[in-house]
């Protein structure tokens, strides 16, 4: 049996409007709206034109699957980003204060860039790199229809990035979301046939901890997340546990959202601070995220 299918996610652009505006908007479009949610299950019985606030992300409005919002002005204008509710969390969690310097290190499409930039109300700088030139190009589209201003996008290989160089010299949050074997997405799941090979995972969680490993070296780092879009412990508890190992104790895993029912695989200490999400436990595409943190004087105890 095909597995039920997934609501649709709108996140609200807080750079160009409020989610009450958006929500007053639908109504007048006759959808009716019925506050926010009490959990997961009311998320899975949406149908018809109904919508919600999301349980966990303030910004996020949950609408029944199928629901098309290609046409819809809000969308076209960049009022509203049309994008899975996993995808959000990097962002949410990493959560910058205005201000701040952040990288998003693999960039493309965009939709953390712009969720990175309206947390920090477009004030500070994002320093975003990806290789796939038509990708950036779509993203930069993408990036001034949402209003976003404070970016600078460079075609180039994150590993290449002097963590040394002045520019960055005041980074302090990083996004992380690496290519991976894309295990978790909801349109590739149901063929088995498709599993990556143990070499393919290998090579990805080999590329996975470089780049990792490489994102810890910027001098004045405070926060880290990383992301992937897959299922597999390789690509994620795996990566996560072997460069902390190789850190030390400079960095550590912060426990986030406690009310999440899907966590790390454990295997290691503390990989249940890490998040994951899974279409039949979440409602989203499979996810893992974890947020890592530099240990010291500012970092309060355990």
């Amino acid at each position: 049996s095909a597995a039920a299918p997934l609501p649709r996610y709108v996140r609200v652009n807080t750079l160009k409007t409020r989610v009450e505006d958006v929500v007053d908007f639908f109504k007048r479009q006759g959808y009716s709206y019925l506050g926010k949610a009490g959990g997961v299950e009311e998320l899975s019985s949406l149908s018809g034109k109904k919508f919600l606030l999301d349980v966990d992300l303030p910004e996020l409005l949950v609408f029944p699957p199928q629901t098309d919002f290609h046409d819809n002005q809000l969308y076209t204008s960049g009022h509203i980003i049309l994008q899975d509710k996993a995808s959000c969390l990097p962002a949410f969690l990493l959560s910058p204060a205005p201000g701040s310097h952040v990288i998003d290190a693999c960039a493309a499409p965009g939709n953390k860039t712009s969720h990175v930039a309206a947390i920090l109300k477009n004030k500070g700088r994002i320093f975003a790199f990806d290789l796939d030139t038509k990708r950036l190009a779509t993203m930069n589209t993408m990036l001034m229809r949402a209003g976003v201003t404070s970016f600078e996008l460079a075609q180039q290989d994150f590993l290449s990035v002097d963590p040394g160089d002045s520019k960055y010299s005041k980074v302090t949050h990083i996004l992380l979301d690496p290519s991976c074997s894309g295990s978790g997405m909801v349109t590739r799941l149901p063929t088995e046939e498709a599993a990556p090979s143990v070499e393919r995972l290998q090579a990805l969680a080999a590329f996975q901890r470089r780049i990792l490993s490489h994102a810890l070296r910027f001098p004045a780092l405070r926060r880290l997340a990383y992301s992937t879009c897959s299922l597999h412990q390789e690509e994620n508890e795996d990566v996560v546990h072997a460069v902390l190992q190789e850190q030390g104790s400079a960095f550590r895993l912060v426990n986030v959202l406690p009310s999440w029912p899907c966590r790390g695989l454990a295997t290691f200490p503390g990989a249940e601070c890490c998040l994951r999400a899974s279409p039949a436990e979440t409602l989203t595409q499979g996810f893992f995220v974890a947020l890592l943190e530099r240990c010291g004087e500012a970092a309060p105890l355990p």
